[in-house]
């Protein structure tokens, strides 16, 4: 059998194998879980063997066989290396397309006033980049690098440390004047805080709760004032004079050197999670990855 002839089986046995179950296979490519079975069962008859347990077809979730199982990564290069040389006809020259998974307001804050320069060293990788804010299924979705925040443990994916944030008061320069000039954590009683909650499902998440008893002001309400989920919206409502955020080191350094936002008093509390270059391992020679995540570091050690 020459496997041109059976792309499509081909590619709803990688679907349904994938998901394990043949209605979100379908849902992905767009037929019927039916006519995804009846690629799946024609593929079956081709090649003489069963990829998927007939006999669990009461469960709710499809069953491998073992050459079903050992099929499946290489179709999967197979059909990554399907896609990027398609990539490369669709441009008519040698440019190449980096898709990218990052979270949103590291993005606005940090990567997005960068990206000329990695267009200046790499002229010939188009990026597009996703900031959706989910986590993103690299082999479904078609991935190739992402920048995940958290404590640098992913399934099925390689982790590279980029950056570390630590925690402390910012706001806009206004607020240091004026009746009630922010000059210590005490002056907080007389201004909104404004809560950053788009990370409130972490337990360990720094807080104005946690920041204020690290430094000792117990006797302030931190539960008062404005709550938002979406971290540079956070700092843009500072930026805006509504009241004293956290910043993080990596969101809030421009604003800070273009002077959008001061630091009026407090030291920085550290905390684990950072941000982490990730794509799946057996990617980690592809060189459109190699040449995103080489410029990531350098954009980073100058950072430092």
């Amino acid at each position: 059998m020459r496997a041109p002839h059976h792309l499509n089986a081909l590619r709803a046995f990688e679907a349904a194998a994938r998901h394990l179950s043949y209605v979100a296979a379908g849902d992905e490519l767009n037929v019927t879980p039916a006519a995804v079975g009846q690629l799946v069962r024609g593929l079956e008859e081709a090649l003489g063997l069963e990829l998927f347990h007939r006999s669990q077809a009461g469960l709710s979730r499809l069953v491998l066989t073992e050459a079903g199982r050992a099929a499946l990564p290489d179709l999967q290069v197979g059909f990554d290396r399907l896609s990027t040389a398609v990539e490369r006809m669709k441009a008519g020259r040698s440019r190449v397309a980096v898709t990218v998974t990052v979270p949103p307001a590291f993005a606005d804050k940090w990567l997005l006033a960068r990206v000329e320069r990695f267009r200046a060293h790499y002229p010939e990788y188009d990026l597009r980049i996703d900031t959706s804010g989910r986590l993103v299924d690299f082999t479904a979705e078609r991935i190739d690098v992402g920048i995940r925040y958290g404590g640098g443990r992913w399934p099925d994916l390689k982790a590279t440390f980029l950056l570390r944030d630590a925690f402390f008061p910012v706001c806009s320069p206004a607020l240091l004047m004026g009746r009630h000039p922010l000059k210590s954590a005490a002056d907080l009683k007389y201004h909104a805080l404004i809560h950053d909650v788009s990370m409130s499902s972490e337990s360990t998440f720094p807080t104005w709760r946690v920041w204020l008893r690290n430094t000792g002001f117990t006797d302030i309400d931190c539960d008062r004032g404005l709550q938002i989920n979406d971290s540079a919206a956070v700092f843009q409502a500072a930026i805006a004079g509504n009241g004293v955020a956290l910043g993080r080191t990596t969101l809030v350094a421009r604003d800070l050197a273009e002077g959008r936002l001061v630091r009026p008093f407090g030291e920085a509390l550290p905390y684990d999670f950072a941000y982490y270059i990730v794509h799946k391992e057996e990617n980690s020679a592809k060189p459109a990855i190699v040449a995103f995540k080489e410029w990531l570091l350098t954009e980073a050690d100058l950072d430092r």
